[in-house]
This record gives structure tokens, sequence and C-alpha cells, in this order.
């Protein structure tokens, strides 16, 4: 019950970001240009830690998660994480094919950053950079969800 409601709540957020861009504008929220590097990361089981949830243990699982329509975020070198709402032009933001690509991969994104109640959200202009899968994890944590 509790995971259906999460998956719900995060898939709803997908389908508002095509229009939450303009509403953020007309309600008085303003964007911040920002540069973020850091991690794609399946946001469910980073912010729920239901398994190990970074880099080469977590690749496939993270892949099927954003394909079901969870959010994917950036966990920032900073170590803030950053929900991504819209990836660079195109309008698909739930199972984004783009997003699918560079899921666990190491990125540097340009993009405008609202904030509202603590939650970061990221509308990505550009990946400026995708160096792959850089965080090998599974050497110490096994394949997650299902062993090797």
């Amino acid at each position: 019950m509790k995971r259906t409601m999460m998956m719900a709540l995060m898939a709803g957020l997908f389908c508002l970001a095509a229009t939450a861009h303009a509403a953020a504008a007309t309600s008085g929220m303003t964007a911040k240009r920002i540069n973020v590097t850091g991690e794609i990361v399946d946001t469910w089981c980073y912010v729920t830690e239901i398994m190990y949830a970074l880099g080469t243990a977590h690749h496939q699982c993270a892949v099927w998660c954003a394909a079901g329509g969870i959010p994917v975020s950036i966990l920032g070198d900073d170590g803030k994480v950053y929900v991504v709402l819209k990836l660079e032009d195109d309008g698909t933001n739930v199972a984004n094919p783009a997003i699918l690509k560079i899921q666990t991969h190491r990125v540097t994104v340009n993009g405008d950053l609202f904030e509202r109640d603590g939650v970061k959200y990221l509308f990505v202009t550009q990946v400026a950079d995708d160096k792959g899968v850089v965080n090998l994890t599974h050497a110490e944590n096994g394949i997650q969800p299902f062993g090797e």
C-alpha cells in the first residue's frame, strides 16, 4: 500500500512536469540557473534505502524503476538530491528514453532549479558531460535487488 501510494505520487510529479515550468513562473517562483555534477539515481531506492542504490550494483534496477515511472534524480557532488522533471527538449517525462540511457551515469548538467518546501526540482536544459557508469559498486554490494 505504502509503495503503491509512493509510486502514484512520483508518477504524478512527472505528469505535472510539462506545465510546472510555466506554472512556477506565473506563481512568482523564479528559476535559478545552475550546473550540477553527480550520479543519476533511482529516487525510490535512494530515498527509501530499500537496498543499496548507487552505481553498478543498482544499475539494472534503476533502469527498471525509471521505465516504470519512478522519478529520476541527480545525487550531486554537493550531497543534495535534485529531482529531474524534464531532460533537454524531450517532452516525455515518464519513462523518458533519454533518462533510461543515462541511468547511474556520472553527468554534469545545466538547468533551471526550482525549490519548494525543501525539495529541489531540476529542468535539465543540457547534459554537458556524460562519463558513463563510473561508480563500480557491484563487487562490494552485489547486484541489487536479485544478487549476481
